[in-house]
């Protein structure tokens, strides 16, 4: 990788940045020389991928809410300003650590009873287009109204009244649109346009709303303060659960109220391991992120890593074997009811020393020869979001939630105001062939009723002593290796916080065989010896963004959001303690 961001000169218009309310937004393309310098201060913190729902969290900390009431209060908030992800109709994954213990929380979706193994092939067994990825037949079962009122309910410390409050304020009395927001619905109006109850809210006057104007959502206002009221029954009972129904039947789709009432969060034994002197905490099945995260961080020790030149072939060639390897694993993986590997099984220390005989300096390993009974991997969008929070006794939070594309299924729940996701392309639809981003999944992950599909999202909290990393990412298949580049950045290098999320990244994944790199990632010579050795080499676009905090072992706070966009970071008292 490169050294770290420097101020550069400023590129054509294609590359400029554009820094809207404390958000960074990006062109396609590369890193922002100017990216920000990490927020520190004392009290508390919390990043996440919009400035008002970061402010949301700041001020449930400060109202004297533990970090558990403040990432509830920043997902609910994203929930109403960052509609392509946040949401009240998917699921995701959190991370605690209070007291020094460590739970995991899955408020992943399901499959819902109707649901079939063959539900999206045709007669001949092929994949019909679209049908996993646009309208509710594409919906699993949400996760995020119990998920959410599970993880409050059970670890949190103010009321839930007063938890859910600001996601009510910004629904009802409006919140800026920004320009990111405006770009996102114009690049989704044909997904948007598809169905007139989604239009009627994200399209006013047959258009998107325009950045710097105030957006209010009744609908969802008035379900936010049920749900603050009632708690998840007034989403998955009664009228609203039959009105999910209705909508879904309207469009074909399978989802039904009984599904709603029958969802359970489940509390899981988290991912757990070693890294030099560093406990790393991080999400099990269905989760495939602590494990491939697990896998890159012994491995990148053993082959000693951090000893190898930052600019030269011979890192990205080792994280490159190491992430085809692991990648490769992960098609064993599926809910942890139908899993083909037990996650203890793949991070075992004899796996790993074996993994380190088989790859050459030298020459790269052809996926072809990297086999784990099958082809590789699905891929989940790159419209996830994460946020991480740390309140003023470290208890950390580390929460990954989606609604899988950006925008889920593309329908609004009329009355409700929400969003349905998109995860059933997650499930391997069609095992054996690529969904929606190019990954290939087996049979352990084949749809089935009830079953979890395998994700990519990797909340991950690690310490050392009372210093505290709370760190994850959006992004898909690139969720594991985003967030573990930063990971080894802070630990092997020593990054500062800022440093270590904003420096260029690299992705393999398997399938296809071949390294993805941001712009900025690799250098021509790097290119060319990686070349050399049999790597195949992509370069363009940029993976991840990570939003992370940090406890320094000095008693302060600091908060980073990845240069990427968007992301916003704030800590409670800003300045020094």
């Amino acid at each position: 990788m490169n050294s770290p961001l420097v101020m550069r000169r400023a590129r054509a218009i294609s590359g400029l940045f554009f820094l809207i309310s404390g958000m960074v937004l990006l062109s396609a393309g590369s890193l922002s020389a100017a990216s920000p310098t990490a927020v520190s201060g004392s009290g508390g913190a919390v990043a996440s991928a919009a400035p008002t729902a970061t402010e949301a969290g700041l001020k449930i900390l400060r109202d004297g809410g533990n970090a558990v009431d403040a990432a509830v209060a920043t997902a609910l908030a994203l929930a109403v300003v960052h509609p392509q992800a946040g949401n009240l109709g998917g699921g995701g994954f959190a991370v605690v650590r209070l007291d020094g213990v460590v739970h995991t929380l899955d408020f992943r979706e399901t499959g819902p009873a109707e649901a079939r193994h063959d539900m999206f092939l045709d007669r001949n067994g092929n994949p019909v287009r679209n049908a996993s990825r646009i309208g509710p037949l594409a919906a699993g079962v949400p996760g995020s109204p119990k998920g959410l009122h599970e993880l409050h309910s059970r670890h949190g410390k103010l009321s839930w009244q007063k938890v859910v409050a600001p996601a009510i304020r910004l629904a009802e009395d409006g919140f800026r649109v920004t320009r990111r927001l405006e770009r996102s619905i114009s690049s989704s109006r044909e997904l948007l346009e598809r169905f007139p109850e989604t239009a009627e809210v994200w399209l006013p006057d047959s258009k998107p709303p325009v950045a710097g104007s105030i957006m209010r959502l009744p609908a969802l206002a008035a379900t936010l303060r049920a749900y603050s009221e009632r708690g998840p029954s007034a989403i998955t009972e009664g009228p609203a659960a039959h009105a999910i129904e209705a909508i879904s039947r309207k469009y074909g789709g399978v989802l039904r109220a009984a599904d709603l009432a029958a969802y359970r969060p489940v509390w899981r034994d988290p991912i757990q391991f070693r890294f030099l002197e560093w406990e790393v905490a991080s999400m099990p099945l269905p989760s495939s992120g602590g494990v491939i995260l697990g896998q890159i961080c012994d491995l990148m020790v053993r082959l000693k890593w951090e000893e190898k030149p930052r600019s030269g072939a011979d890192r990205t060639h080792l994280l490159a074997e190491t992430l085809r390897r692991a990648y490769a694993d992960r098609y064993l993986l599926g809910d942890p009811a139908s899993t083909r590997a037990k996650e203890k099984d793949l991070l075992v220390k004899t796996r790993m020393e074996k993994w380190k005989r088989e790859i050459s300096l030298t020459r790269a390993t052809s996926s072809s020869e990297v086999r784990s009974s099958g082809p590789a991997l699905a891929h989940e969008s790159t419209e996830t979001t994460h946020l991480s929070v740390l309140d003023g006794n470290g208890n950390a939070v580390a929460l990954t939630t989606t609604i899988n594309g950006s925008f889920g299924c593309g329908l609004v729940v009329p009355g409700l105001g929400f969003l349905l996701n998109n995860e059933m392309d997650d499930f391997a639809a069609a095992p054996g062939k690529p969904n929606m981003f190019g990954l290939i999944q087996g049979e352990a992950n084949a749809v089935a009723p009830g079953r979890r599909m395998l994700s990519s999202m990797t909340p991950t909290v690690a310490w050392r002593g009372s210093e505290t990393l709370v760190l994850g990412a959006p992004g898909g298949s690139r969720i594991p290796t985003s967030t573990a580049q930063v990971l080894l950045n802070l630990v092997l290098d020593s990054d500062e916080l800022q440093a270590a999320v904003n420096r260029p990244r690299i992705h393999h994944q398997w399938l296809p065989d071949q390294i993805f790199a941001e712009v900025d990632a690799l250098s021509p010579e790097t290119v060319d010896a990686l070349q050399k050795r049999g790597h195949r080499v992509k370069i363009g676009g940029l993976f991840g963004r990570v939003n992370a905090v940090r406890l320094t072992d000095d008693g302060r706070f600091e908060a980073a959001a990845d240069p990427r966009g968007p992301g916003h970071a704030g800590v409670t008292n800003p300045g020094p303690e």
